[in-house]
């Protein structure tokens, strides 16, 4: 389990998110949800350390996080960004880099290394893309392919910033699909997303930020009729009876 102890984040002389107190459960969605600004990406990166906390600590299986080596954290934590630079690579070998973790230097992939690329690119339908070249991808299709990357990770712990950004429809449905099946596997999932009505159909627990702080954390039910989210976002949010249980949808408040 990964635990946020009155985490704060942000940049040397700049606060954005202060006291924040979350965790990252085995076989749960965590969704993080807030208005642009607000912190979320940055709390995101802070957590694996790619930003170094301003205060409090991160425990991952009850020890600080710091305590692992760089290679140790790698290999249970998994950090997808919302973007990153497309190199002059094949779709495989960016993948690749998911397997960088259980690698020495020089690098030399195994078996096994091939093998959790070709499953990761499965579990995300892109395997039809694996040899083609980063650079003539579209955008949904790269993102696909980064998802593929975090996947080949193989980690207990999967940080996901955005992960639909770039996709159609069906493709968002599915991703979102996939971290379903990923936490009924058992692995703890934090994923940040803009969309409330996916947020709220896919998370197992809803942490809302905003002014600086950890607003309001629970299960999608009670974030929903506590109506944080209308007084955090700005939008009417409403919901109704479907076959695969509630439907959320949001629109403008009606004095707008």
């Amino acid at each position: 389990m990964l635990e946020l102890k009155s985490l704060s984040a942000g940049y040397p002389g700049h606060s954005i998110l202060e006291d924040v107190c979350l965790a990252v459960r085995p076989g749960k969605v965590l969704v993080l949800l807030g208005p642009n600004g607000c912190g979320k990406s940055t709390l995101l990166r802070t957590i694996p350390g790619l930003l170094p906390a301003l205060g409090g600590e991160v425990l991952l299986d009850g020890k600080p996080l710091g305590s692992y080596t760089p290679r140790q954290a790698a290999q249970k934590i998994a950090y997808l960004p919302q973007s990153r630079t497309v190199p002059s690579i094949t779709a495989r070998r960016m993948a690749l880099h998911g397997r960088f973790p259980y690698l020495s230097y020089p690098r030399r992939y195994r078996r096994e290394d091939f093998a959790a690329v070709d499953r990761a690119f499965a579990q995300v339908d892109a395997a039809d893309l694996a040899e083609r070249p980063m650079a003539e991808l579209s955008g949904g299709q790269r993102q696909k392919v980064y998802l593929a990357m975090a996947l080949a990770q193989e980690t207990d712990i999967i940080l996901m910033d955005e992960p639909t950004t770039y996709l159609d429809v069906r493709h968002q449905l599915e991703t979102l699909a996939l971290t379903r099946r990923l936490a009924a596997e058992g692995r703890g999932l934090a994923v940040v997303l803009h969309d409330l009505c996916l947020a709220l159909a896919v998370a197992d627990e809803v942490a809302v930020l905003g002014a600086g702080r950890l607003l309001a954390l629970g299960g999608a039910e009670e974030i929903y009729q506590s109506r944080i989210l209308e007084e955090v976002m700005g939008v009417r949010l409403d919901r109704s009876a479907g076959p695969r249980g509630w439907r959320y949808f949001c629109e403008l408040p009606e004095e707008a």
